[in-house]
């Protein structure tokens, strides 16, 4: 009886630094990459030993991603502790269009920007359980100096508070938890009804409609039978 709308989820995932997005993120594909595709972000800031270019991120110069600001290959971009981050426009449209979700992994400004654009899309946040576990990912890491680690911990705090301006908080404290309740979030979105594209009646409901408009046949203890 309803037809849902074809075009797929534009799903903004985002978190302080150290928060865990990216592990979020890597569950969500793992459980469904046939229907879900990660918009790779660029950036201009260093490669880290975990990085995998192409997949984590594009990496550039500063002086290309400003090229490319020029030629207005970002859907957005944000300055975040001294690098950029841009959302490439290219084959996101292509993919919702086919029905498949879009996940991208951006920065608080970022998601604010994406907002104005595409207000109809999933904004999730990604918190951490406590600012004190945070600063030990931070430092796991073993990425960033003293200096640039108290430069991110101040940026997390500050982003925190920019909790509200999303849909949904999931805490990543177990980490198999929150990409079940990230799950759960995307499946109760398909069910929105503003997603229903039509409600429909086909030929045999319609024929129930027409007995039991008749009173003779409302009567009738034989309708079930007519019925089936």
């Amino acid at each position: 009886m309803i037809k849902a709308k074809k075009a797929g989820q534009l799903i903004v995932i985002s978190s302080p630094s150290g928060g865990g997005k990216g592990s979020v993120i890597n569950g969500l594909l793992k459980n469904d990459s046939k229907n879900r595709w990660l918009s790779v972000s660029t950036t201009s800031r260093k490669i880290r030993a975990n990085d995998i270019p192409g997949v984590t991120y594009n990496f550039v110069t500063k002086e290309e991603f400003e090229q490319k600001i020029k030629e207005g290959y970002f859907l957005e971009y944000t300055n975040y502790v001294g690098n950029y981050y841009g959302t490439p426009k290219e084959f996101i449209k292509e993919k919702l269009d086919a029905g498949i979700d879009v996940i991208l992994e951006i920065e608080i400004e970022g998601a604010s920007n994406i907002k104005k654009l595409i207000p109809e899309a999933i904004f999730i946040f990604i918190m951490p359980p406590s600012l004190r576990v945070l600063i030990e990912r931070l430092k796991k890491r073993n990425t960033d100096d003293k200096d640039k680690i108290l430069e991110r911990f101040h940026t997390a705090y500050k982003e925190i508070n920019e909790v509200t301006k999303y849909n949904y908080v999931v805490v990543n404290d177990i980490l198999e938890e929150a990409i079940e309740k990230v799950e759960a979030i995307i499946k109760a979105e398909k069910c929105r009804i503003d997603r229903i594209e039509e409600v429909y009646l086909d030929t045999k409901e319609e024929e129930i409609h027409e007995l039991l408009m008749d009173d003779k046949d409302f009567q009738n203890d034989n309708l079930s039978q007519k019925i089936n």
